[in-house]
């Protein structure tokens, strides 16, 4: 057999052929999504009827196996080139996980059944190109991260000072070590109840001015730095966008330049056919004379 690729558009086997056929993906699709609503209701059981109980477990290990099944066929097809592919990998890790044994031992390993569902995002074309973009601004990221985490870890260090040393045991428990200290500024840059349950003990413990230090905090941390991510991510995503149309120029002007090519054929043969028939003319007019 010759070797596979990890393409849709060639087929060296009729298995290869068939796994890469459309009707063949959106089949996995449907049962990625029947499974998911089902690993849902199972987390039910103990108001279901055991029979039904029973029924969609034996469903999820069929659904298992089907898996199982096209990860062999993958196996068997692209062979060593299948662990080329990042998204191969995923599918490979995540099925692996749900064929493990359902012991005690095992409950949190099977509970990451539901992964299986993020398959989707490479199966579905839209939902990889958006999910490789965030992967493409990972590093950004990371950058804006550490930056994120270093002005932090300033603000934990001077709230620690300034509200640490005192014999509120609320505020104490918000300010009273570092690590308090970089855990409240956290729900502070969430603004997750920040004035009622961080800023308003802080002021009420003797701190009337706190507030001008947890409002330039928000506006650094939150407005400023926060939305970084959210700009990265547009930018990831523009980009995305951008390549996708510049791909699909790129086809239209492939099938201009086929259809030149097809034209400037056709006017090939019609002039050859228009030079047989001015011979054939001479031919006849030659002859009658």
């Amino acid at each position: 057999m010759e070797r596979a690729t990890l393409d849709y558009d060639t087929s060296n086997s009729v298995i290869e052929r068939e796994i890469e056929r459309p009707w063949f993906r959106q089949f996995i699709i449907i049962l990625i999504v029947i499974n998911a609503v089902v690993l849902g209701v199972l987390t039910y059981h103990r108001s279901l009827p055991n029979d039904l109980v029973v029924a969609l477990e034996v469903f999820d290990r069929a659904v298992t196996f089907v898996f199982a099944v096209e990860i062999l066929l993958k196996l068997f097809v692209y062979r060593v080139q299948f662990f080329r592919s990042g998204w191969n990998w995923f599918d490979f890790v995540v099925i692996g996980v749900s064929m493990l044994p359902g012991g005690a031992g095992f409950s949190v390993l099977r509970a990451m059944r539901v992964l299986r569902v993020l398959r989707l995002l490479h199966i579905i074309p839209m939902m990889k190109r958006i999910t490789e973009a965030l992967m493409n601004a990972l590093p950004g990221m990371g950058a804006i991260f550490a930056v994120l985490a270093l002005v932090t870890y300033v603000a934990a260090v001077m709230a620690t000072n300034m509200f640490g040393d005192t014999t509120d045991p609320d505020v104490a428990l918000l300010f009273g070590d570092l690590p308090k200290s970089a855990y409240s500024l956290f729900q502070v840059m969430t603004m997750d109840g920040w004035r009622f349950e961080v800023v308003q003990k802080v002021i009420d413990d003797g701190n009337p001015y706190a507030w001008i230090f947890f409002m330039i905090f928000i506006f650094i941390a939150s407005f400023a730095i926060l939305n970084l991510f959210i700009a990265l991510v547009v930018e990831a995503l523009a980009s995305e966008q951008k390549a996708v149309l510049v791909e699909g120029l790129g086809e239209i002007e492939e099938d201009i330049d086929e259809a030149e090519g097809q034209r400037s054929e056709m006017v090939r043969l019609m002039t050859s056919m228009r030079a047989e028939i001015a011979e054939l003319k001479q031919m006849v007019a030659a002859r009658d004379a």
